[in-house]
């Protein structure tokens, strides 16, 4: 028998299983193999962290999963309450009273009450020319004739300067009384109502709700609406905190400023899409925990929208397979129907008029309002 084999032999003045001077165990194997017990050391430790960073994900998405299951309630459709978002080509001059025409017949029946029409954007100081909305009063004339009881209301949105040097400041009296001076010029113009979108918006801006107080004593002094596209709420407590930063993007809001908000208007449209989930059965739990969060924060007096994405893309944060308009039906009755099915002054948000399919439509149809598709 080979004794240096079995250990019996000292050749480093230790025996071979000891511990040898530098600490390591060779088990006979020789110093190579130290490096390769410390890698798969530290790879069992990666291992074990990334697990633990994982399972909340995990458990988070098994909630989504299991937040799209059951029945709707039986009457959790449409209350005609439901807004329709337009791109700006319809105050700019490219539409005409005929495509006016053919948006009436595609609305028909529907539960559709409000236009949110792009006037903007927003100059970066708060300003907006006349300029950017010259086909304005023919729009809205057209409508009245054509969709009597539907509101018009004007989109006002911009990039704030929250995460980048570039954009509208809000911390500035100046331009947050700019912009108040914008809504009161569209209002003039003929709009019924006034329809904010800035973004990204941060979860507590106090510059915000000072802004929503203002134009609400001026909406409420002609008599006219004011709205808001809203960011979703925290589906996990705090989470905006931990995303803000880690990736300097806070994204939602809490569930708290989330009401603060609803209190200051006449409609509140939540934007739940862009959720970065990779399946429809994720998208649709996470829009009926949106929905219940929301119905939670809003007072009933405030018309509470919840978006749906007529848009088809695929980036990060959207994937179209996944967003998809039965989906977010589904998601939004599962949410009503658990929160609070007889809310009245509740309805869905359709983003947007330019990307919508065919298919888009009929599913808002067939599966919110419960009619057959009409030709358009």
């Amino acid at each position: 028998m080979d004794e240096n084999r079995t250990g019996g032999n000292r050749t480093d003045g230790v025996g071979t299983g000891d511990v040898p001077s530098d600490g390591v165990h060779t088990d006979g194997a020789g110093p190579r193999t130290a490096p390769r017990r410390r890698t798969r050391r530290l790879l069992r430790i990666a291992a074990g962290l990334l697990a633990l960073l994982l399972l909340p994900l995990l458990t988070a998405e098994t909630a989504l999963r299991l937040n799209y299951t059951g029945d709707p309630a039986p009457g959790t459709r449409t209350r005609h309450q439901d807004a329709l978002w337009l791109g700006h080509a319809w105050v700019d001059g490219r539409k005409t009273d005929r495509d006016v025409e053919a948006l009436a017949r595609r609305l028909r029946g529907t539960g559709i009450r409000d236009l949110y029409v792009h006037a903007g954007p927003l100059e970066h100081d708060g300003t907006l020319p006349a300029s950017a909305y010259p086909k304005a009063r023919r729009l809205i004339a057209a409508v009245h004739r054509e969709l009597p009881g539907v509101r018009v209301q004007a989109w006002l949105g911009d990039k704030l300067a929250s995460e980048s040097p570039d954009g509208l400041r809000l911390e500035r009296a100046a331009t947050r009384a700019a912009v108040v001076t914008s809504a009161r010029q569209i209002l003039a113009a003929g709009f019924e109502g006034t329809h904010v979108d800035l973004e990204p918006l941060h979860s507590g801006d106090r510059d915000y709700l000072s802004l929503l107080d203002d134009l609400r004593d001026l909406t409420h002094a002609r008599g006219a609406v004011l709205s808001v596209a809203a960011h979703q709420i925290d589906p996990l407590p705090a989470f905006h905190s931990f995303w803000g930063t880690t990736t300097g993007h806070p994204k939602w809001w809490s569930q708290a400023y989330f009401g603060q908000v609803a209190r200051r208007v006449d409609q509140i449209a939540v934007m739940s899409y862009d959720t970065m989930q990779p399946l429809e059965s994720l998208y649709g739990g996470y829009v009926a925990q949106q929905t219940s969060l929301a119905l939670e924060a809003t007072p009933e007096g405030t018309d509470l929208l919840m978006g749906l994405p007529f848009y088809h893309e695929n980036r990060f944060g959207h994937r179209a397979r996944a967003e998809t308009v039965p989906a977010a039906v589904r998601g939004v009755r599962l949410g009503l129907s658990r929160t609070d099915a007889g809310r009245a002054r509740f309805g869905v948000a359709l983003y947007v008029d330019f990307a919508a399919t065919e298919a888009d439509w009929r599913a808002y149809r067939e599966d919110w309002v419960a009619t057959p598709p009409t030709a358009s």
